[in-house]
């Protein structure tokens, strides 16, 4: 009776939250604390849930091939801006999301990164498609 009742425990227990590596990453003169989203499961899971960000972080997603890669917002609460990026580190193009909407926002050609940041993050610090991020090379793959 006892593993039944610590069976039960475990699967009504929320998921402990998932820890992922952190890189720094660099755009211009701005400094950004990311976690890195490397594999299927951490992609797949993102930012969803999360209520917050502290400033200057947000999530690298590291994708295993070039191509024009789709974000959107299911469950997450956070208004966001995604950059898409080359293997060179440049960014494509921005889009901003909306929270939960499953609205498709796509790469405008192949990306191999892509980076969310707090909605207007990109836009205040005056970064727009053509800059290129540092630091994407020793981020975790």
């Amino acid at each position: 009776m006892r593993w039944l009742f610590l069976s039960l425990l475990l699967v009504a227990a929320p998921a402990a939250a998932q820890t992922l590596p952190v890189t720094q990453l660099s755009a211009g003169m701005h400094l950004i604390r990311a976690e890195v989203a490397a594999d299927f499961g951490s992609r797949s899971q993102g930012l969803m849930h999360r209520k917050s960000l502290a400033p200057n972080a947000g999530m690298l997603f590291v994708f295993d091939e070039a191509a024009p890669h789709c974000m959107w917002m299911k469950n997450t609460y956070i208004p966001l801006s995604v950059a898409f990026i080359d293997a060179q580190g440049v960014i494509i193009n921005i889009a901003d999301m909306t929270p939960h909407s499953e609205q498709s926002h796509c790469a405008s050609r192949p990306a191999v990164y892509a980076l969310e940041m707090t909605r207007g993050w990109f836009a205040q610090r005056g970064i727009k498609p053509g800059a290129k991020l540092g630091g994407l090379n020793t981020a975790p793959r």
